[in-house]
């Protein structure tokens, strides 16, 4: 149980998906399938293209191939109490909320974050999408200033980024590689969190969401 970041497949994300049975999982479909018809039509409204190309998921079955960049899946399991405080430190409150307080990040440019009011998404009654390239330039900030260490896990296909940070890898680093990041590894580990999620989105064009 628990709170995670995940990408979503073009099957899931318009509702589309075949699952084996009926209940939680199909419900969560149909959600993310009223988020993207909703998404369209406020894109639309503003003039903007639909967001049509969702590649596909990998295949439930199939084998996770760590390093292989095809999902993104993260436990959210530190406390933020550090992160939060980081951004409040060095970001407007409008950049706060676009990098810690939308559900559905999507690889659009998107120059103020969209509201799906009465929309629900995960964990909550309304939605908020904001643009990946936004909060990648947030993130990349936040990166900069703790001094985030080149051996941060890049692709995170199974928990790779959680893993890292909580099974004692990035303690021993820490040990050797003093900084910022070192000082508060809760923080660190969120502030990777949101760039590698944001740089998933734009790399694989497909939407990271909370479940």
């Amino acid at each position: 149980m628990g709170m995670y970041l995940v990408s979503v497949g073009a099957e899931e994300w318009f509702g589309e998906g075949e699952g084996e049975g009926e209940g939680e999982g199909e419900d969560e479909e149909e959600g993310r399938g009223r988020v993207a018809s909703a998404l369209n039509e406020e894109l639309r409204r503003r003039g903007l293209p639909a967001y049509e190309s969702v590649p596909a998921a990998r295949p439930v079955r199939a084998p996770v191939v760590r390093g292989a960049g095809l999902d993104f899946e993260e436990k959210l399991v530190p406390p933020m109490d550090g992160f939060v405080r980081l951004c409040e430190e060095h970001l407007t409150r409008e950049q706060v909320e676009t990098l810690c307080g939308w559900t559905v990040l999507v690889p659009l440019s998107l120059e103020e974050a969209i509201w799906l009011d009465g929309v629900e998404s995960g964990y909550t009654e309304s939605t908020m999408v904001a643009g990946a390239p936004q909060v990648l330039a947030l993130a990349e900030r936040l990166s900069a200033l703790v001094e985030l260490p080149p051996e941060t896990p890049v692709t995170c296909d199974n928990l790779d980024l959680t893993m890292w940070f909580l099974d004692g890898q990035a303690k021993a680093l820490a040990a050797t590689r003093p900084g910022p990041w070192a000082e508060d590894l809760d923080t660190a580990f969120y502030v990777a969190l949101y760039l590698r999620a944001a740089q998933h989105s734009l790399r694989r064009g497909c939407p990271i969401v909370y479940t």
